[in-house]
């Protein structure tokens, strides 16, 4: 059991270190953009193209992180008056809708990332399919997340994500 959890911890790493490295490489590309357009009047004919790539796919993993942390929307104060037992089941119940969306995700995504295959990007000649991968990949985290939830493993890896939002709307514990 020990070593099925350091391997997912590895493959979660992982898909969070795509993410971040995703984020930092829009944001050089952007930089980039704007300091060749405003001193040089010239732009790379790729940068916009590879911006929104790398913004679609920073986007839907942070989605997948967000589950997995419990930074979703929830509405804790108006279930906090009702008995503990109606708690869990609410929440076992986010959980299955969760997991649901994760599947939506899996069959969609994959659907359009088959469908896309044989179109290509204009300026990068990659497939069309690159963009749209990042859904079924987003769901297989988003169903792993939700399942292991479910079972009642805390999949919170960094403390003190929880932002208030005034009058009692917040994150989940």
């Amino acid at each position: 059991m020990e070593q099925i959890k350091k391997i997912a911890l590895f493959i979660d790493t992982v898909f969070e270190s795509i993410a971040l490295i995703g984020l930092a490489s829009m944001i050089l590309v952007v930089t980039l953009q704007v300091v060749t357009r405003k001193l040089f009047n010239f732009v790379f004919f790729w940068s916009e193209e590879v911006t929104l790539l790398l913004l679609v796919w920073f986007s839907f993993m942070g989605m997948a992180i967000g589950f997995r942390e419990g930074l979703h929307l929830g509405m804790d104060s108006l279930v906090d008056y009702l008995p503990q037992k109606i708690q869990r089941g609410i929440e076992a119940l986010i959980e299955v809708c969760i997991f649901g969306f994760g599947t939506y995700l899996i069959i969609y995504g994959w659907e359009f990332t088959v469908l896309m295959h044989d179109s290509t990007l204009a300026a990068t000649k990659l497939p069309n399919s690159i963009i749209y991968f990042v859904m079924p990949v987003t769901g297989l985290m988003t169903c792993v997340y939700a399942a292991l939830h479910l079972a009642g493993v805390n999949t919170k890896r960094h403390k003190g994500n929880e932002i208030e939002m005034g009058a009692g709307l917040g994150g989940r514990d």
